[in-house]
């Protein structure tokens, strides 16, 4: 058999996180092992996994096979593996798989999640961020552990609860020509060019709850993983961007920059931790849903903090 579990761990790395870089640096090997890795399982098959030439990184017809059935197998061995530990009266290390929809949230998360393995050393932690999975499938699939979003589900098998409420606001150069209002409509909206996160624009409380409700279908001019990109994009008058007001006050502040009110009376969401329902009180997620209030009240401006 060709392929072992190292193989699918890399190639999800890869195609979730959209670099080998990236990849080697969240499987904590060198960017060497993780070409020589791609490089051996495209030379037994036969036919390349990525498109490197893309950026970020795409995985091809076969790649995205390889990924499906990582998605199934990593969650089933990890679980396999902690059932066998019980049985042998060992206690494993724990786990956090976490989902990120809300990509701005990135900055802040990372810090927690070192407070929380300041406490409890044998956790560990991995990230999915990214549009190739649907975020609460997966939760109750047992592919990850907990989702971070701004979208709530009906499900009863899934638990929200609340961290902090924000404003979403607008952000263009001081020069543009909306710049003087105090608030824009989404008809001000119609011709302007925007930079967004590289996801469905249902994903998007401005399209959503905004934008779409009045009629009003974007001009994706532009997409990034990250706000630090967005935020750049919009200084070289690129396009338009609806981001948290605390993911760009630092920016704000540097000037050059102005962010308008989404309506008269702004447009808020809130950031949730979601989990299976039945894990909601377990002392890890416990845990980490303490950590994440407190450093995120800590280090975010202008959020309303919840719980």
């Amino acid at each position: 058999m060709i392929l072992e579990s190292r193989h699918l761990q890399t190639v999800a790395a890869v195609a979730e996180t959209g670099s080998l870089t990236a990849a080697a640096k969240r499987l904590h090997l060198t960017l060497s092992a993780v070409s020589h890795q791609l490089r051996e399982l495209e030379s037994l098959f036969g036919v390349s996994l990525f498109d490197r030439k893309a950026r970020p990184i795409k995985t091809t017809p076969a790649g995205e096979r390889l990924l499906q059935c990582a998605h199934q197998i990593l969650p089933l061995l990890a679980q396999a593996e902690a059932d066998v530990l019980a049985l042998a009266g060992q206690q494993p290390n724990e786990r956090l798989f976490l989902a990120l929809e809300c990509h701005s949230c990135i900055e802040w998360l990372l810090p927690a999640l070192d407070e929380l393995r300041l406490a409890r050393p044998e956790l560990d932690v991995d990230l999915r961020l990214g549009p190739r999975f649907d975020p609460i499938p997966a939760l109750l699939a047992r592919e990850v552990d907990a989702v971070l979003s701004t979208d709530r589900t009906p499900d009863p098998e899934v638990h929200h609860s609340a961290l902090f409420r924000y404003e979403i606001v607008l952000l263009m150069s001081l020069d543009h020509a909306l710049a003087g209002r105090a608030f824009v409509e989404p008809s001000d909206l119609e011709r302007e060019p925007f930079v967004t996160y590289p996801v469905e624009l249902t994903r998007l409380d401005f399209y959503t709850r905004f934008l779409r409700p009045a009629g009003v279908e974007p001009q994706v001019a532009r997409t990034a993983e990250l706000t630090s990109v967005l935020v750049q994009l919009v200084r070289s008058r690129r396009g338009l961007a609806a981001l948290p007001r605390w993911a760009v006050a630092d920016e704000l502040g540097r000037g050059g920059l102005t962010a308008l009110q989404l309506g008269r009376g702004g447009l808020h969401s809130e950031v949730l931790l979601s989990t299976r329902a039945s894990d909601t009180d377990t002392p890890l997620m416990q845990a980490f849903l303490a950590v994440a209030r407190r450093v995120s009240r800590t280090a975010l401006e202008g959020i309303t903090p919840i719980g």
